[in-house]
């Protein structure tokens, strides 16, 4: 059947902007393991990127990816897949979605993300409804965690003291839960101590979790730092190890050994992938980020997935597509507010406008997060910024196509 009848004609996408962009963040350097970690002093260069997509009829869709150290990897696949896209119907987003996975087979799809947010984004500006509601909506508030940056060891998360005084702070701010990142070390022991002592401080008064951000280098280490988290109550033991979250044979075997839940699937990429684990019975609750996976389609399929086993799907990371995808979810209990520290900014591009923010101090006094309720993701870019810093740009055109919107 051909699946272009019905459609209507000036859907086509038409044009696709690609616009690379970089910003500095205060506070920030690098670790021995080379994670973004703060720094007393540093300053870090980084990089971000933006796209448009826009129809014959002159509809748009925008999205900037708030990955800003994956982003390198991403743009590059941006640009492969965005051909791809033009002359396709920009509200077939699951044919484009399907048509992409098994072009960008090889590839881990993760370009076709950004392709796709943007897609959500043109939708609901069309018809003047916000995502999450076209999603279909089930929660306006968003229950948070601080998430931390990597620790550093010139002034800034540098001690168990300054992570317990950083938990107490953003115990004070209205925040229910927070995430430790360690240090990029990865020593069992320091990473232990420091979880016990966290959970001394605040344990009872905040939902703890633990993210290794597999720097734990053998099972032994993974599972002495486990049974911190045992002893501590914690949530979730989150990339425990360096197998970095692919084997599901060595999560199999660290649960035999800890009873704290685990979070694995933020490296494993789609639908497919994600449903072996839960097969194997190798993690007990999903990651899944719409910056990675496939865009909002292909997290929605895994919310759903997840669901349909009794499971919980945790967005990773922050930003507006998270948002509504969390807020059309009813098995996903916390909003990532990453990544944060004192006195440092969240590297997150600073371009989003529409009064939408992942500052540390905006928590809402029910230590939640809003979801945004304009027209399509809810924001505005700041394209001045974006445009003054720009790095790099690639626009694709389909031929002999004139759009009413201009660049």
């Amino acid at each position: 059947m051909n699946r272009t009848i019905g459609s209507r004609p000036g859907a086509r996408i038409a044009r696709i902007e690609v616009h690379e962009f970089g910003y500095t963040v205060d506070g920030l350097g690098l670790d021995i393991s080379g994670n973004r970690c703060v720094m007393k002093g540093a300053s870090s260069r980084l990089s971000a990127f933006a796209v448009r997509i826009d129809t014959q009829d002159g509809q748009r869709g925008e999205y900037c990816s708030v990955h800003s150290g994956k982003n390198g990897a991403m743009v590059g696949q941006v640009k492969a897949a965005a051909g791809h896209l033009l002359g396709e119907d920009a509200e077939e987003r699951e044919a484009i979605y399907n048509k992409l996975k098994r072009a960008h087979r090889h590839y881990m799809a993760i370009g076709h993300s950004a392709l796709d947010n943007a897609l959500w984004d043109l939708a609901g500006k069309a018809v003047d409804r916000p995502v999450w509601r076209l999603l279909g909506g089930y929660r306006q508030r968003l229950p948070t965690y601080a998430s931390t940056l990597n620790g550093g060891r010139h002034g800034i998360l540098d001690s168990i003291e300054a992570y317990a005084d950083f938990a107490e702070e953003c115990l004070a701010l209205g925040y229910k839960g927070y995430k430790i990142h360690g240090w990029g070390e990865g020593d069992p022991q320091e990473e232990a101590a420091n979880l016990l002592h966290c959970a001394k401080r605040v344990g009872g008064r905040m939902a703890l979790m633990y993210d290794a951000a597999s720097e734990l280098r053998t099972l032994a280490d993974a599972i002495y730092v486990g049974k911190a988290c045992d002893d501590g109550g914690y949530v979730w033991y989150e990339d425990p190890f360096m197998d970095a979250g692919w084997s599901p044979h060595a999560a199999r075997q660290l649960k035999e050994s800890v009873r704290t839940p685990l979070m694995l699937t933020e490296h494993v990429r789609g639908l497919e992938s994600k449903a072996a684990w839960i097969h194997d019975r190798a993690t007990d609750y999903l990651r899944v980020d719409p910056d990675y996976d496939m865009g909002i389609t292909g997290t929605m399929k895994v919310a759903h997935l997840a669901e349909a086993f009794g499971l919980d799907c945790e967005i990773h990371a922050a930003g507006p597509a998270q948002r509504h995808c969390m807020a059309a979810m009813r098995n996903s209990s916390w909003y990532e507010l990453s990544l944060v520290a004192p006195g440092v900014a969240n590297p997150v591009p600073p371009v989003f406008g529409s009064g939408y923010s992942d500052a540390l101090e905006d928590i809402g006094p029910d230590g939640c997060m809003p979801v945004p309720d304009g027209a399509g993701l809810g924001v505005e870019y700041d394209w001045d910024y974006i445009v003054a810093n720009r790095t790099a740009y690639q626009e694709f055109g389909l031929k002999g196509s004139d759009t009413v919107s201009g660049r």
